[in-house]
């Protein structure tokens, strides 16, 4: 499968201080690449220098698998931080006026692309009324003017309401699923980004902490936790550790009768028999699913 963007150590330092430090990050055709950071963790400055408006001062960016940047960016779309949108102007004047800066058939362009994204019915309405998920909307549908093959996305999602997330959302899989574009989305918005992301790739305090596929974020994530309330904790402590191999960092003694423990589900059984085994009394044994956020955000504040 082919790479529609690959960067390999990108750094850009602003002063002295790097916003991306060494950062590799590789975006497969057809995916849609959760790009997941805190607020100032370097995710808008990577899609700055990805577009070409920023330049890096070191590493490595490959468009298309090919090193002719200013070709190849003719094949991308961007979306960055606020809506890039004429607020005294309708959704039709906007995509009008970006068509001719683009030299595109307005005719031809602006009703199929108003329909795309769900504003075939704002009419004379100026882009200053819409709201937020309206307008990111309309930015969307001018980031896809060009026909773009990748396109990418700042933080879509960030400040709206319920209704406005699950429009992106929707307009997004479309995009991806009935059009081929394959999209980078950076956002926070972690349980959203799970519903529509293929790919992730993690960073903090510019530095890539992790990259990772849906399928390798499932089997990390089937990870749980079991409660155990027994008779005494310190002697199960011992014995989850030594007779089953358990390390410290996964066993919590959380008081004098509850113990908790970072495992497969389906070691929960053996526990609980080895317990018994040794004369350790369990008053319950519970899985309690590890939740997802707390998942990213502890690999969000990571360092490499």
């Amino acid at each position: 499968m082919s790479y529609l963007l690959q960067t390999k150590d990108l750094t850009k330092f602003f002063k002295k201080k790097a916003a991306i430090n060494k950062v590799s990050l590789n975006v497969k055709k057809g995916d849609i690449y959760g790009f997941i950071g805190k607020n100032g963790a370097g995710k808008t400055t990577f899609i700055r220098v990805v577009a070409g408006l920023a330049r890096p001062n070191s590493g490595e960016i490959k468009l298309f698998e090919s090193d002719n940047l200013d070709l190849q960016r003719s094949k991308i779309g961007t979306m960055i931080e606020n809506p890039a949108v004429y607020p005294n102007l309708t959704a039709r004047q906007n995509l009008h006026y970006y068509c001719v800066l683009l030299g595109l058939n307005p005719e031809m362009t602006i009703e199929p692309m108003l329909s795309l994204v769900g504003l075939s019915d704002t009419g004379k309405k100026k882009a200053k009324n819409f709201s937020l998920g309206m307008k990111q909307r309309l930015a969307i549908a001018i980031a896809l003017l060009g026909e773009p093959e990748l396109l990418l996305l700042d933080e879509p999602m960030n400040g709206l309401d319920p209704a406005g997330i699950r429009e992106i959302r929707e307009l997004i899989l479309k995009l991806n699923k009935e059009n081929n574009i394959t999209i980078l989305i950076s956002s926070h918005i972690l349980g959203e980004l799970s519903k529509i992301a293929t790919r992730y790739g993690v960073i903090n305090n510019g530095v890539m902490v992790d990259e990772f596929t849906k399928e390798e974020l499932k089997t990390r994530h089937a990870e749980e936790i079991q409660e155990i309330v027994v008779d005494d904790t310190v002697k199960a402590f011992k014995i989850i550790k030594e007779n089953l191999g358990i390390s410290e960092d996964q066993i919590r003694v959380i008081d004098d009768k509850v113990i908790r423990i970072i495992n497969k589900s389906d070691s929960a059984g053996n526990i609980n028999t080895e317990l018994a085994k040794n004369d350790i009394t369990i008053s319950s044994s519970t899985i309690i699913e590890q939740d997802l956020e707390d998942y990213f955000m502890k690999l969000m504040e990571q360092t490499v």
